[in-house]
């Protein structure tokens, strides 16, 4: 029996060697199977949309301001009265339809700092007043988009001034947070005015005579490109694929949203309507969904008019170390952050103001650091 060992030690590895050669088709076939379960099911998963939404590398954050403010007093804010009640200064609670923010007089967030990262701040009802450590300033709003790149470091205030004195001031805006990859994390700031009539829209009717209209702020759409982004955004890469796309859609209208490719992040906001059908999965109102950008999806939309925001891009692929307004790599850069704010200030301020705000009868305009005054045309 002692004889026979070394045989069954080889039937026993031969046996092995077998089922694993066999194995290796099979988990060939387990992994084109589940591949093609995932593209039959574009929509990998749904959440209920809140104050800040959900997002997906190279986007940081997304936050949907929608404030119905009132008539503006003579500071362009709410009447004193009006703002009994409230916590001055951190007040993110909706109250009679309408925040403070951070500001006391004037809604809006007062100079605060950013290092890392870019804000892409898309605005589609009322005004912002801008203001920043390099001396730059602007009124931008009703359609128009401001892209800055923090880089290496700036202050800016984003006031939101009640410029109707008679009637209500009603805002409503996207602030988009899309990373810096490592090596642009410290490139100069710099910012960009996407004026409103600048932005391609994309026009698609459907066989049921029903249009779909979508803004392509960033990427590219058919045969709209959107405006070029500041100089170091991961936007200006094409082969990133970065998308910012605002989707207008008539009630029962169908549209097509286009594959993108592998390796590319997508995310679906559907943040004004009723239900949306994508792939065969309803959605309701207030809700998103990360969905698959190697194939085409499309969207049904129900019986109300319908808006959808659409984020995507190739990751960046980085680590991110965020701690409030800065984003870097690593803890130590966080750090350094710190020491270089209080050490500069980012240029310091040189408005009278934190909460800066410009007179009441200027129109849509902006202030570059060089002294160039552009207009919206």
């Amino acid at each position: 029996m002692a004889k026979q060992e070394p045989r069954r030690s080889f039937l026993t590895c031969l046996g092995l060697g077998i089922a694993g050669a066999a194995a290796l088709p099979a988990l060939a076939v387990a992994k084109a199977l589940k591949k093609e379960e995932e593209m039959s099911n574009p929509i990998k998963r749904s959440m209920e949309l809140g104050f800040q939404w959900e997002t997906l590398d190279p986007f940081l954050f997304c936050v949907h301001h929608e404030d119905y403010f009132p008539a503006g007093n003579e500071q362009m804010g709410p009447a004193p009265e009006q703002l009994r009640g409230r916590s001055i200064g951190d007040d993110f609670i909706i109250k009679d339809g309408w925040r403070m923010y951070h500001g006391d007089t004037v809604p809006g967030f007062p100079g605060h700092p950013h290092r890392g990262f870019e804000t892409v701040t898309v605005v589609r009802r009322g005004l912002v007043d801008h203001a920043d450590s390099l001396g730059a300033a602007g009124r931008y709003g009703d359609g128009d988009v401001q892209w800055m790149t923090a880089g290496k470091g700036v202050q800016h205030s984003e006031m939101f001034p009640l410029v109707h004195p008679d009637k209500d001031n009603t805002m409503e805006l996207f602030q988009i947070w899309l990373n810096l990859p490592k090596r642009n994390k410290m490139v100069e700031p710099h910012f960009k005015m996407l004026w409103n009539h600048t932005i391609p829209r994309h026009n698609y009717t459907d066989g049921q005579n029903k249009n779909t209209m979508v803004e392509v702020i960033a990427g590219r759409l058919a045969d709209k490109t959107a405006p070029t982004p500041p100089p170091d955004s991961w936007a200006g890469i094409p082969e990133n694929q970065v998308a910012i796309w605002n989707i207008s859609m008539e009630e029962n209208a169908t549209f097509t949203l286009p594959a993108a490719g592998d390796g590319i992040n997508r995310m679906l906001y559907f943040y004004e309507g009723e239900t949306l059908t994508l792939a065969g999965y309803e959605l309701k109102a207030y809700h998103g969904a990360e969905v698959d950008a190697r194939t085409d999806i499309t969207i049904q939309n129900g019986p109300k008019a319908a808006k959808i925001l659409i984020l995507q891009g190739k990751p960046i692929a980085e680590p991110v170390i965020q701690y409030g307004p800065f984003v870097m790599n690593t803890k130590d850069e966080i750090y350094q952050a710190f020491q270089d704010y209080h050490a500069t200030q980012f240029g310091g301020w040189p408005w009278p103001k934190t909460g800066q705000v410009h007179d009441r009868s200027k129109g849509r305009f902006a202030l570059h650091a060089d002294g160039r005054e552009e207009l919206p045309g």
